[in-house]
């Protein structure tokens, strides 16, 4: 009986052990990106070299095997499947790019550069997600199909701003409940997160904060800012501020080994003042829920 239990056991053991390793539908996958699929340690991946945009750095051309290629691999996770990837994009494709992986139910972790002296300049998006397998590659090809749809521009659309900045800040302050600070016709707002570095709790002055400065006027607006959140609020403001208009050209950790982990968000948007400040509390008050 004991041998028994034991072989069962082994039998059980290397089920599990083989089901862990199965590699998800790589035929299905690949039919829905519209992309060859390549396996490797149970995990299908997908590939789109970005040899279209003739990137050049530092002088020198930038062939897609020498990090421009955008990339998403698929790999179970129990009962699911999991995703991650990399997206290279221009500036145009960014934000089109962002708003399909959120409606898609992906993640986006991460938005940054990878290079310097790069024409045109490239940005890349990391992904992420967990769940039925059709879906996410329904949303991974949603990605792709929105940074080739994006039209090329050479600023963020919105209105003609003044020369002159003129920020009445008394119906902003109204929005988020607090006082600005003001310089020069503009208007900043400031809010403060703490964590822990060392052992010592830093704050806002130590630049744990979330702010924005609106310049302009108050019918034709630019808001630029920074927010700092906990990473399980991260996917909130993005859908928050991207609901709003918002651009999304940043985000990134600043520090280190801080307890919680802070993350931060740089954005850009353009249109009436009060609109953009209600999507920017719109953001700041997902934070809370989330919270």
């Amino acid at each position: 009986m004991t041998r028994w239990l034991l072989a069962l056991s082994v039998v059980l053991l290397c089920s599990i052990i083989t089901a862990a390793a199965e590699t998800p539908d790589t035929k299905r996958i690949g039919e829905i990106t519209g992309l060859a699929v390549e396996t490797a340690d149970g995990v299908a991946k997908v590939s789109k070299p970005r040899g279209d945009i003739a990137e050049v750095v530092d002088g020198r051309p930038l062939k897609p095997f020498q990090g421009l290629t955008s990339w998403a691999a698929f790999e179970q996770s129990g009962k699911s499947t999991m995703v991650m990837g990399d997206i290279v994009l221009l500036e145009h494709e960014v934000n089109p790019a962002l708003s399909a992986a959120l409606d898609g139910g992906l993640e986006v972790t991460a938005l940054h550069n990878h290079f310097f002296y790069d024409q045109p300049r490239a940005y890349f998006m990391h992904i992420g997600g967990s769940g039925d397998e059709e879906k996410l590659a329904k949303a991974v090809r949603a990605v792709f199909d929105a940074a080739a749809a994006a039209p090329k521009a050479e600023a963020f659309s919105g209105p003609t701003l003044p020369a002159e900045d003129s920020i009445d800040a008394a119906p902003l302050e109204q929005i988020f409940g607090t006082h600005a600070q003001a310089k020069d016709g503009m208007a900043k707002f400031v809010f403060g997160k703490t964590t822990k570095m060392h052992g010592t709790a830093v704050g806002a002055p130590m630049g744990v904060n979330t702010w924005a400065t609106f310049a302009g006027s108050n019918g034709a607006a630019l808001v630029d800012g920074d927010v700092a959140m906990l990473e399980s609020e991260l996917q909130g403001v993005l859908k928050a501020l991207r609901a709003a208009g918002i651009n999304i050209v940043a985000i990134h950790s600043h520090m280190a080994h801080e307890e919680p982990r802070i993350l931060f968000l740089h954005y850009w948007g353009k249109g009436p003042a009060e609109g953009l400040a209600r999507g920017i509390q719109g953001a700041l008050k997902t934070q809370k829920a989330a919270g």
